[in-house]
């Protein structure tokens, strides 16, 4: 008996794995990998396309254009696949209650609007044992704008105790990047102005600042005694219930601005919050818009569900689809081309590009580009990092960017897409796309591939590769003339 037992065993063992992988099978999510024997689809070129969710227009007029001309051509249609690439996941947060057009983050108010006439101060001092003397003759605080406020007053901290002051100090309020203070206020010894709460103010012309105003905060000396600081620590920072939003200060932030002064505070501002009315309407008129929102992106997700079903050219990647996280929706988008599909290339473009296709693949046959650690594009050198507007960006320390492609159109071996795809959840993802992957390839050291011919503007020329920024009609209109004379830029009998 146990012979026989010990017979089936090995049997009893194979039925039992078969019916585990059956299961595993059977419980694995369709976007993944396919766990079949069978080889993925081989393609020369991957073409992604980089799109926002609202943007069908743009989707549409690919189709009918370059993207539909592949799809019909003999031989095109067999070397070259193209997708967009789509975030699943619209922003809950309706437009007027974002911090920004760019991102997802909710302008979150969290104190009642009351006393708007009452001036807040930014700082509050109530031990005089926290001021310390500085040893930087410059300090800058930055600060965003989120609803409109007036400075009323500008303030340096006592240089003791005493109450006093210990030399001379100028404190500006200058608009980020601009050289022209919009306010400014000067102290000496003989001209402290009114003490409150260990800040001596002065008062300065008021403006009212608008939302999105990014400004800085600047106290200077040229004695660096003169100035005192506090530990960031010890005293809070009022940002009027959310109004502003004030940079850290916290010990070890690297400045922002190397020119500017050292990231710290020196002495305060007060302010008023203007329309306050109009703020505590905002928030009133919150939790309908919050629903409205809601079933208008019940309505998108359907319309996306539909139109991918229809064309099957879309991938949804798992990322909330706004400016600030289109870096991610890449690198999504990496991982699953390297785990659906086999390719040579990939070329990355955005939805508003026109694409020469011909041009694309002509070069890369007799330039014989398909390579391995390959990079072919139009790069940008030395290009400076902004630290206000759309393409703000805090946290890259140097004041210029390595080496990157323009967006319109570039092509990487893939290789390097393996690469970055393997790493896709350790890789930190930076203001842009472009200037990501610039960051990123500057860790492995690709051999580039410099072609003006993928335009970084919004330019025409005959042999162009790729040109950005254009609307429906216009990548139409590029597309009908490229057929009809072979000129995207106009035909002879144009008017």
């Amino acid at each position: 008996m146990r012979r026989f037992a010990l017979t089936l065993l090995p049997c009893a063992a194979a039925v039992l794995v078969h019916l585990w992988l059956a299961h595993r099978r059977s419980s694995t999510p369709p976007d993944c990998a396919p766990l079949s024997d069978e080889p993925l689809p081989f393609y020369e070129v991957l073409v992604g396309v980089l799109s926002a969710r609202h943007h069908h227009e743009l989707r549409q007029a690919i189709r009918e254009t370059w993207l539909g001309y592949i799809r019909d051509h003999p031989h095109f249609q067999h070397r070259v696949e193209v997708k967009f690439i789509v975030g699943n996941h619209g922003c809950d947060v309706p437009e007027e209650d974002r911090e920004d057009p760019y991102s997802c983050s909710l302008l979150n108010f969290s104190e009642p609007v009351t006393g708007q006439d009452a001036e807040i101060e930014t700082v509050v001092v109530t031990d005089p044992s926290v001021l310390a003397p500085a040893d930087v003759s410059a300090v800058a605080l930055d600060f965003k704008v989120l609803h409109p406020v007036v400075v009323t007053k500008l303030g340096v901290f006592s240089s003791s105790s005493r109450a006093e002051l210990h030399g001379n100090v100028t404190v500006k309020l200058l608009q980020l990047d601009q050289e022209e203070a919009v306010v400014t206020a000067r102290f000496s010894p003989a001209s402290t102005g009114t003490m409150l709460n260990w800040v001596w103010y002065k008062p300065v012309e008021q403006f009212i600042l608008p939302k999105g105003f990014e400004g800085t905060l600047v106290w200077e000396s040229a004695d660096s005694a003169a100035l005192t600081t506090v530990d960031a620590s010890s005293v809070k920072l009022s940002d009027g219930g959310g109004v502003l939003k004030i940079s850290s200060i916290a010990e070890g932030v690297l400045p922002h601005r190397s020119a500017l002064g050292f990231p710290g505070l020196a002495g305060g501002f007060t302010f008023t919050i203007y329309d306050g009315d109009g703020l505590a309407e905002l928030l009133r008129g919150r939790p309908a818009r919050m629903e409205s929102h809601a079933s208008r992106l019940r309505r998108e997700d359907a319309a996306l569900q539909e139109e991918s079903l229809r064309h099957g050219d879309m991938v949804l990647v798992d990322v909330v689809d706004t400016y600030r996280n289109v870096p991610s929706k890449l690198l999504q988008f990496y991982k699953w081309s390297v785990e659906n599909t086999a390719f040579s290339l990939l070329l990355k473009a955005d939805d508003d590009c026109y694409i020469d296709v011909d041009s694309v693949l002509l070069k890369i046959d007799h330039k014989a580009l398909k390579r391995r650690h390959f990079w072919w594009g139009n790069f940008r050198q030395n290009w400076a990092v902004d630290r206000i507007g759309k393409w703000q960006e805090l946290e890259y320390a140097s004041p210029a960017y390595p080496a990157f492609a323009c967006g319109s159109g570039y092509v990487v071996s893939q290789d390097l897409v393996q690469w970055l795809a393997g790493n896709a959840d350790k890789l930190k993802a930076y203001q842009g796309e472009d200037v990501s992957m610039g960051i990123w390839m500057a860790a492995v050291g690709p051999q580039k591939y410099q072609d003006a011919g993928w335009l970084c503007e919004k330019e025409c020329y005959a042999d162009m590769l790729s040109s950005p920024q254009h609307t429906a009609e216009e990548l139409r209109s590029l597309w009908d003339r490229k057929r009809v004379c072979g000129d995207p830029c106009g035909c002879l009998w144009d008017p």
